[in-house]
């Protein structure tokens, strides 16, 4: 029988309660009540947290000191096994935090200070630098204004060491957005930035009087610009660093007084670059260790506990697996030096990252706890599995061959795309009339099994074919730089289609050529209409951007059966991502919400063409600047477009190419020196047992999101935090090669998902469900897609 004082009870009651606060905030949230009531219920549910996590009614807070086995050292308020109010930790090798605490984690108002003389004093949320604070570095450059998770992010104020300051927006630690940099002779620029470089609208002041105002493209003017003097004369013209105008016209001089001596008639527009020459924007100081990454080394206070049995536990009040295959801690970094990666996760593994195990601080458990605890350390040790190169597959997709219930319908197609490709036309222009893309535009032809002047005999049943905007996607064909031959080879040649075993989600059917290079896929009307109706849009955003991530369409059909079923069936078109020389060892479907958004598939399970989702995702991928900066614009543009558009629920489709794999199948991971074990590690050196004499791609060669290099930090996901989107990094880097784009751009926000969104936002937290207003959608899916592409050099 188990008695109300029984661990396995205390904890029923306190999931009882919690799921009663948490339902009672969604109610709140959904209809409306005041802020007073969500307030309290944020109350009643910290104050259940604390139940669960403690065990008991209250927290009872008193003062502690402790010498900790590994050197750390902790004095100030403590509340059971963590620190909790006010109090000092400070670390073995020097770092110190002195500042608010709440239940084992920095948070509130505090100071970290680093032992080369670097601090940090303002906020802190979970461990991270976050809120309002200053950062002074140990080469005297400081920072005052806005964090979000160690990032500076919102209005900052920075000086440099070399006397340079700015003050402006920041975003994700770079300037972005509008801010004044002015170098140490008081030259000075005003004006828009993007990924901390100049870029966009601005004006750039000398000492001597003279400005240019006008438009930037990589720290230098791009575009129409004017150039004036102290005495009033000013230039207009198109300036660009490589002296040749975009428009193939001069500029124009106006000088103030043409008597004068002094009219600037010889001046060249390229002394401009010249000029701006010496100013460079300053790199910050670079930090090797956050906060965040910080482990804490404690224990469960022997106060009130029966000493003959020492419990090890992690700060947050989570008990360790016995024995030393596993501690969970708080904090995924190192206590010395410049270890761990950041993030602050509840765990460390002595096999990651050839790091050194903390010290053992006791040896049992607590029986009512481990219950429930158990599952945590289960999810983390998987998670922690070395890495493995996916099972071979075999090749996607059945044959159709003779006798397929589908094998007709492929003649159809084959026969139409046939027609459709070879039908003679005028040379297009890429500048198409209006009425190309209406919705009228739409070519039909009749395929009788005997033959006709425009169709050959064909064994199959009598159909009709529909093209629709038949210019528009022969021109976009064009656009692609795809010839008519090669493609209707390979959707036409001797070679069968394969069907894809089974539909989408959408209930659509997928089809792929022999040579994997195209796609082809059923479609509802109303996705038809959703195309037609974007069309215009879609072309000329190809046109302006040769590196757009969005799908791309190739055609636009449609096969209607003849006799009395009268059936249709639409399909598009379209290119196949991973058609590449490379093997594609892991595949993502990304859209930055976190329902349902799992495959539950065990590493072991995962194939090359399994389709894992964001929860799945254990990696952060560092791309070089170039392509950094490039696809962060790209992005942007990319989901303008489809807000614009009104559309939602589209995914980054996401390859993995890793570069090392050992003979027996494991994905080995860069090791990366430091001074103390570089001694250690010499003779060792991970090499690559594939790709060995391939180069990088060159950026000017390569489209964005085709076999780009990167790096991949492998990241962990706390087992209390089911739906943590984004992992903790730990520093274990991978060297990969990404292939990715914006693929599912055809679903509206229309009644339907309108419907689904109402409904579903009663039973789970609105922001966690896929279905919003298309202006969410962006700006969560951005917010998704920058948090794990960063930049390989963020400077701190």
């Amino acid at each position: 029988m188990i008695g109300k004082d029984g661990g396995v009870f205390k904890a029923w009651e306190a999931t009882v309660r919690r799921t009663h606060a948490v339902a009672k905030k969604r109610a709140n949230s959904i209809f409306g009540i005041g802020t007073l009531s969500i307030s309290h219920t944020d109350e009643e549910e910290s104050h259940i947290d604390d139940h669960e996590d403690i065990g008991s009614d209250t927290l009872e807070v008193y003062n502690e000191e402790k010498f900790l086995p590994n050197g750390d050292y902790y004095t100030g308020q403590w509340a059971e096994n963590f620190p909790h109010g006010e109090g000092k930790y400070l670390w073995i090798d020097g770092c110190m935090y002195v500042g608010q605490w709440f239940k084992g984690k920095t948070k509130g108002k505090g100071r970290f200070s680093w032992p080369s003389g670097a601090t940090y004093e303002g906020e802190f949320k979970s461990g991270f630098m976050d809120g309002v604070g200053t950062y002074t570095g140990c080469n005297g450059e400081t920072y005052k204004g806005q964090w979000v998770m160690n990032l500076k992010h919102g209005h900052g104020f920075k000086s440099y060491v070399n006397g340079d300051w700015y003050e402006g927006d920041w975003r994700r630690g770079v300037q972005d957005g509008k801010g004044r940099y002015e170098w140490g002779d008081m030259s000075h620029y005003i004006g828009e930035w993007k990924n901390g470089t100049i870029w966009g609208k601005g004006s750039f002041f000398w000492p001597n009087g003279n400005n240019f105002e006008g438009f930037w493209e990589d720290g230098l003017p791009k575009g129409n610009g004017t150039y004036r003097w102290q005495d009033g004369s000013y230039y207009v013209g198109n300036f660009s660093k490589d002296g040749i105008e975009e428009d193939g016209e001069t500029g124009t001089l106006y000088p103030f007084d043409p008597s004068s001596d002094e009219t600037h008639l010889d001046w060249d527009p390229q002394e401009l670059y010249g000029e701006l020459s010496c100013y460079s924007v300053c790199p910050g100081e670079k930090v090797l260790v956050l906060p965040s990454q910080k482990r804490l080394a404690v224990m469960k206070s022997t106060k009130g506990v029966d000493c003959g049995k020492a419990r090890r536990m992690s700060v947050d009040g989570r008990v360790s697996i016995s024995g030393d295959r596993m501690n969970l801690w708080d904090g995924g970094g190192s206590s010395h030096g410049g270890g761990g990666g950041g993030g602050g996760g509840d765990f460390d593994i002595s096999s990651v990252g050839n790091r050194t195990p903390p010290p053992i601080l006791g040896s049992d458990h607590d029986d009512e706890s481990i219950g429930s605890r158990i599952d945590d350390a289960n999810d983390a040790l998987n998670q922690l599995q070395p890495l493995k190169a996916p099972k071979k597959s075999k090749r996607q997709g059945e044959t159709i061959c003779k006798g397929h219930k589908n094998f007709e319908l492929m003649l159809n197609l084959q026969l139409g795309i046939r027609h459709s490709v070879a039908r003679p036309a005028p040379t297009a222009s890429l500048d198409l009339k209006p009425s190309a893309f209406d919705p009228k535009e739409k070519v039909w032809t009749r395929f009788p099994p005997e033959g006709s002047k425009y169709t050959p005999p064909h064994p199959s049943c009598d159909f009709k074919w529909k093209d629709y905007c038949p210019v528009v996607f022969r021109t976009l064909r064009k656009l692609f730089n795809v010839d008519p031959a090669d493609y209707m080879l390979s959707i036409c040649g001797n070679d069968a289609l394969r069907e894809l075993s089974s539909p989408g989600k959408s209930g659509s059917f997928f089809y792929l050529t022999n040579d994997d290079r195209y796609m082809i896929k059923t479609m509802k009307k109303a996705e038809v209409k959703v195309l037609i109706k974007m069309l215009p849009a879609y072309y000329n955003h190809f046109r302006e951007h040769q590196n757009t991530l969005l799908t791309k369409y190739y055609g636009l059909h449609c096969v209607k059966l003849n006799g009395p079923i009268q059936k249709k069936v639409r399909f598009i078109i379209m290119g196949n991502l991973f058609c590449s020389e490379y093997i594609t060892h892991r595949r993502y479907d990304l859209k930055g919400s976190s329902l349902g958004r799992t495959s539950d598939k065990l590493e072991t399970e995962i194939s090359e063409t399994t389709i894992l989702k964001d929860l799945d995702l254990n990696f952060i991928f560092l791309l070089q600047k170039s392509w950094f900066q490039e696809f962060c614009r790209q992005i942007d543009k990319d989901c303008d477009l489809l807000e614009q558009e009104g559309i939602m629920d589209y995914s980054l489709l996401l390859g993995i190419h890793f570069k090392n794999i050992s003979p027996d199948g494991d994905v080995i991971p860069l090791i990366s020196l430091t001074p103390t074990d570089e001694s250690e590690n010499e003779g060792t050196p991970c090499t690559p047992v594939e790709d060995i004499d391939q180069l990088p791609p060159d950026p000017s060669s390569t489209l964005l999101g085709v076999n780009i290099p990167a790096k991949a930090e492998r990241t962990v996901r706390r087992g209390d935090i089911e739906t943590q989107l984004v992992g903790e990094p730990i520093e274990e880097f991978y060297d990969v090669q990404l292939t990715f784009g914006v693929i599912d751009i055809l679903q509206d926000y229309d009644i339907s998902k309108k419907l689904e969104h109402a409904y579903k936002s009663i039973q789970y937290d609105p922001t966690s469900i896929s279905a919003v207003d298309p202006r969410q959608y962006s700006r969560r899916f951005r917010d998704f897609i920058f948090r794990i592409f960063i930049e390989e050099t963020i400077e701190t």
